[in-house]
């Protein structure tokens, strides 16, 4: 003969009624912390370690220096040298941030830095050059996004480092900023060089 009575049911019903509910909370709860809490630039990448990708990419049009094209993006350039791969588009805002940074960059002649210009127009990706300077060695162009899913790119800005004998070696998710170019960037530029190959 069972002991409950209506009254001891019911408090034990609403409880199991409400126990999807508290671990959906928790569960959201818990998802919102990671998703909101963390840094973005921080996420790994599955690509650290490996070879960059052997992706070619024409050069963007009508793009010189010195009164020559500007070259396309070439993966056997990146053997023998540090080099830093940004991927930037002109209608990305913070790519227009990052700009004087990258220029910044650039001025190391011990590094390479390299541009892949992201599902961008030719005429507004040059105006973007034209209008900050081009810090890049070369730029390939990206115009339907195919190598920057090889590149394992969650959106632009990104920027990579890759060491001497071709292998990312860092990846930054996100905009370079003044902070993590002296904190973050230039200490993983400075560790490639400072690598055997």
């Amino acid at each position: 003969m069972s002991t409950d009575t209506p009254s001891t049911r019911q408090p034990r019903r609403s409880w199991l009624v409400a126990l999807p509910l508290i671990v959906f909370a928790l569960l959201a709860g818990l998802f919102w912390f990671r998703l909101g809490s963390g840094d973005p630039s921080r996420i790994p990448s599955a690509l650290i370690g490996h070879p960059a990708p052997q992706t070619s990419l024409p050069g963007l049009q009508g793009l010189t220096a010195d009164g020559a094209q500007v070259p396309g993006l070439d993966p056997a350039s990146f053997k023998g040298q540090v080099s830093v791969v940004n991927v930037w588009a002109s209608w990305c805002v913070p790519c227009h941030d990052e700009a004087p940074l990258l220029l910044q960059l650039a001025q190391d002649k011990r590094i390479k830095v390299i541009g892949i210009n992201y599902k961008d127009a030719d005429d507004n990706a040059r105006r973007f050059l034209g209008r900050y300077g081009n810090p890049f060695n070369a730029v390939g162009v990206d115009a339907n996004g195919r190598a920057a899913i090889e590149w394992g790119v969650y959106g632009v800005p990104e920027t990579f480092v890759i060491g001497r004998d071709g292998t990312i070696v860092y990846k930054l998710i996100g905009p370079i900023t003044p902070d993590n170019i002296k904190g973050v960037l230039k200490t993983e530029i400075e560790k490639a060089l400072n690598a055997r190959s």
